[in-house]
Parts: structure tokens; C-alpha cells; sequence
């Protein structure tokens, strides 16, 4: 066992290597330029990839706020995957500890704690990759059950190569460095849910953390800036909700969308959402009349 826990911390030790050679890959954005062709491929290759983290990554296999069939989540794990957000299993682990310990000092990802300021936007940005809470000490039971997500997560780099792969093969370099932009812009999208929509927008709602909804981060994270509500109601499936004049306001949460075209085609269904009374239950107080 000792021997697997060796090997899958290695296999996890290579999802700042793929960051890292992104931002550097973004480099030969200065030799190729950014032509229209390429700049549609990198835009493409964000909405998809942004909609695989967090309809899937984030709504279905942490928060379990609606269900699909396997052959639906392992192609959405694997399009996550492709995105550099590493694999199912390491995803759901690190979130929860998010959670867990939200903006306290075992929070591995809050922008507040030790400290604050410069230091602790830049910890929770890209610092938190390089801190031994990088590897979690235990995997949700419930991924790992699954032999196809275990593999997804074992191997989360593949996607990411093939993509590249892929990216060069349609278009050269020219693609190649528009693979490794839309690479980065993501992750730093991502990323921004716990840095900046801990810092910055407005609290509607009782969470007792510094959790905020954000619009800017909402709009490059098609619905995951919403993060106060998400932060009262983990499980929800749908995100864009804010309290205006005493009422509830629907906020645009493109994810909550693409989940509910999925339900039309048949391939969602159990989809949470909280009932306007436990929103307003949540209330912070002076908001509801």
C-alpha cells in the first residue's frame, strides 16, 4: 500500500507541472500571434472545459446536486480532466476540506488565513498548489468505488496532452498556443471562486464565512461566482440567487442551464434546489422583511 500511495502522490505531482507549463506554453503566444481562428479555439475550449469543472466536477460529483447516468459523468470527468483541473477524486477531496475548514487556517484555499492582504490572494490564487495540503490525506469512497473515475484521476494528465495533441495537429502552433491560453485562463477562472469571491461582492446570505457573491467571477465562471449561495446551500443545483428590496432576485447561472438541458435530453434528473422558504430562512438578517 505504501507502494500506491508513493505512486499516486507522483501521479498528483504532475498537476502543477501541467499549470506550469501553461502559463509557460502562453509564451509562444508572442511568436504566433492570436489570429481569429485561434482565438475561437481557445474561447471554445474554455466554455466547454469551464461547463465540465463545474457542472460536473463541482455540482455532480462533490455536491451530488443532481444525478446522471456513469457513461455521462466519465465523459464529463475526462473533459475536466482535459482542462488541467487534475482528476474526479483529487477534485472532490480538495474541495471538501475547502468546506471543511472554510477560511479558517485548513483551508487550503482562502485568501484570508494566516494572513491576509497580497500574500494571502496570491496563496489562494496559485500559492496553494505548492503546500503539502496540495495531497489529500484521504479520497471520497464513493469516486474511488468506480473503477473508470479512479482511472480518470490516476491518469488526469492524458486529457490534457491529448488535447494539446489535438490542438496542434488542427492548427499548428498557432492552436497549440491557443490550447495552453485557454488552459491557464481557466484555472485562474477557477481559481478566483475561492480567492476573489472571498474577498470581494455581496453576502445575502448567513454562511458565517467570508464566502461572496461575485459577478465577475460568475461571469468567467458561468454561474460559479454566485459563491455566498453556494456556501449556504452546497447542494443546490442552481447558484444564481441574491435577495433585492426583501425579495429574491434569479442571478444568470449558465451552468444551471447546461444541467437543466441535460435534464430535457434525459440525461439529469434529481435536481436540488432549495425551496424559496430556506432561502429565505438563510437570509442575513435587516435583508428580508
Amino acid at each position: 500500500m505504501g507502494l500506491v500511495r508513493h505512486l499516486r502522490r507522483f501521479l498528483y505531482a504532475l498537476g502543477p507541472v501541467v499549470i506550469i507549463a501553461s502559463h509557460l506554453g502562453c509564451l509562444l503566444l508572442f511568436w504566433t500571434g492570436l489570429s481569429l481562428a485561434a482565438a475561437c479555439w481557445a474561447l471554445l475550449l474554455y466554455l466547454v472545459r469551464m461547463l465540465a469543472t463545474t457542472a460536473v466536477y463541482h455540482r455532480l460529483i462533490t455536491h451530488a446536486s443532481y444525478r446522471v447516468a456513469r457513461p455521462v459523468a466519465w465523459v464529463g470527468a475526462v473533459v475536466a480532466a482535459s482542462a488541467g483541473q487534475m482528476g474526479p477524486s483529487w477534485w472532490k477531496a480538495h474541495h471538501q476540506l475547502h468546506h471543511r475548514h472554510v477560511d479558517t487556517v485548513a483551508d487550503p484555499h482562502t485568501p484570508l488565513m494566516p494572513s491576509a492582504g497580497w500574500s494571502g490572494f496570491w496563496r489562494s490564487q496559485v500559492g496553494w498548489l505548492f503546500r503539502p495540503s496540495f495531497f489529500p490525506d484521504s479520497l471520497p469512497a464513493d469516486v474511488e468505488a468506480d473503477p473508470v473515475m479512479r482511472l480518470i484521476d490516476r491518469l488526469h494528465f492524458v486529457p490534457v496532452l491529448l488535447l494539446a495533441a489535438l490542438s496542434w495537429q488542427l492548427g499548428g502552433m498557432a492552436w497549440l498556443a491557443a490550447f495552453f491560453l485557454s488552459t491557464t485562463l481557466l484555472f485562474h477562472g477557477v481559481a478566483s471562486v475561492n480567492s476573489l469571491a472571498h474577498l470581494f461582492g455581496d453576502k445575502p446570505f448567513a454562511t458565517g464565512d467570508a464566502s461572496r457573491n461575485n459577478r465577475f467571477v460568475a461571469l468567467i465562471t458561468l454561474g460559479e461566482g454566485w459563491h455566498n449561495l453556494h456556501h449556504a446551500f452546497e447542494a443546490s443545483v442552481r447558484q444564481g440567487f441574491t435577495l433585492r428590496s426583501g425579495s429574491l432576485v434569479l442571478l444568470p447561472d449558465p451552468t444551471y442551464r447546461f444541467i437543466r438541458l441535460l435534464e430535457r435530453w434525459g440525461l439529469a434528473w434529481n435536481l436540488r434546489v432549495p425551496s424559496e422558504g430556506a432561502l429565505l430562512a438563510r437570509a442575513r438578517r435587516g435583508l428580508v422583511r
